[in-house]
């Protein structure tokens, strides 16, 4: 294990911000260099303001104080097919396995949107200030996510606004505020959260102090700790299903061996819900490569990306699934 990680900073300023023609293709082809290497970068010039981020992590430290009974009080069963609020240690699989991690998931607040993931957040009223502060931070991540996406159409030789104008005009975005204590005892096959890929196009990830992020590269598995002013960067299925493997989504975990409690903030930014993700006309098909950690032929999926994500998540959260969302055909 690299205990010091070896994955590069990329300024997206000229992205986020004005940026001359130049100074973006150089920063898009720092993205594919990173792509095709590991899947995996830190953006800097990210343009998320300091004060929201303290007052983000500030409240997210508050809420995960309460007593468990309190925290409860906005549990996922209580969000219905919106998919939203609280799990306790245990209560999310990774690969079938109980993650040693809680938390709280949030999406895009809609009122009166009748399809899965979709609805009203759930938050605690003892932390009212943890709204306002989840709410403006999915907005500038947000942001975010268009501006990088601009950086990888660049990189793709497409027009910089191609995923805006398409695949991301009205994105699918979630984000969760995970909390790792500090385990009395892990054994080896006992994680943080256990080796997956994500989902989407892209997760841009706010780790608080403490390191446990582990990412897994051509050179073997590699710390990705935290540096100061950075968000991390990887790249999830649907990207590597659009670029036909050339981008490959990574495996990734967490472990907290810090003997404190650590803080993670993942923001996604994925396809539009009803937006089908064939392989990009302009790419040649690939058939080479390395293969997926899973064995997974992301070119055999079709339906839209909605379709996907259910899927996905329904193993992540079977009970709760096979409470709130409707059979898949051929099931009674």
């Amino acid at each position: 294990m690299n205990a010091t990680g070896a994955l590069p900073v990329i300024d997206v300023a000229a992205l986020t911000g004005p940026g001359t023609d130049r100074e973006r293709a150089e920063v898009a082809r720092r993205i594919e260099a990173a792509c095709l290497d590991s899947g995996f970068f830190y953006l800097s010039g990210h343009g998320v303001p300091g004060d929201l981020i303290v007052r983000l992590r500030q409240a997210a430290a508050r809420f995960f104080r309460l007593p468990q009974e309190h925290k409860a009080r906005i549990s996922m069963d209580r969000g219905g097919r919106a998919w939203r609020g609280y799990f306790p240690v245990g209560g999310e699989l990774t690969s079938g396995r109980p993650d040693l991690k809680e938390g709280v998931y949030f999406g895009a607040e809609l009122d009166h949107d009748p399809r899965p993931l979709h609805g009203r957040n759930l938050f605690p009223e003892e932390v009212p200030e943890l709204r306002p502060a989840v709410l403006a931070y999915m907005d500038a991540l947000t942001r975010v996510g268009q501006a990088v996406m601009r950086g990888v159409a660049l990189s793709l030789g497409l027009d910089e606004d191609y995923f805006a104008a398409g695949y991301t005009a009205t994105p699918t975005t979630l984000f969760r505020i995970f909390h790792y204590p500090p385990p009395a005892y892990a054994g080896p096959d006992e994680w943080g959260a256990g080796e997956h890929t994500d989902y989407g196009l892209l997760t841009l990830l706010l780790q608080d102090d403490h390191p446990g992020l582990q990412v897994h590269t051509a050179r073997g598995w590699i710390e990705a700790p935290p540096i100061p002013g950075t968000l991390v960067c990887n790249i999830g299925d649907m990207l590597d299903k659009l670029t036909g493997g050339l981008y490959r989504s990574t495996p990734h975990r967490v472990r907290n061996d810090t003997g404190r409690s650590r803080l993670s903030f993942p923001f996604f930014f994925d396809p539009g819900w009803d937006c089908e993700v064939p392989p990009l006309p302009s790419l040649p098909a690939r058939d080479e490569g390395r293969a997926r950690w899973d064995g997974l032929d992301l070119r055999a999926f079709t339906g839209t990306y909605g379709d996907y994500l259910l899927a996905k998540v329904a193993k992540v959260f079977p009970r709760l699934g096979e409470r709130v969302l409707p059979p898949t055909p051929g099931e009674s």
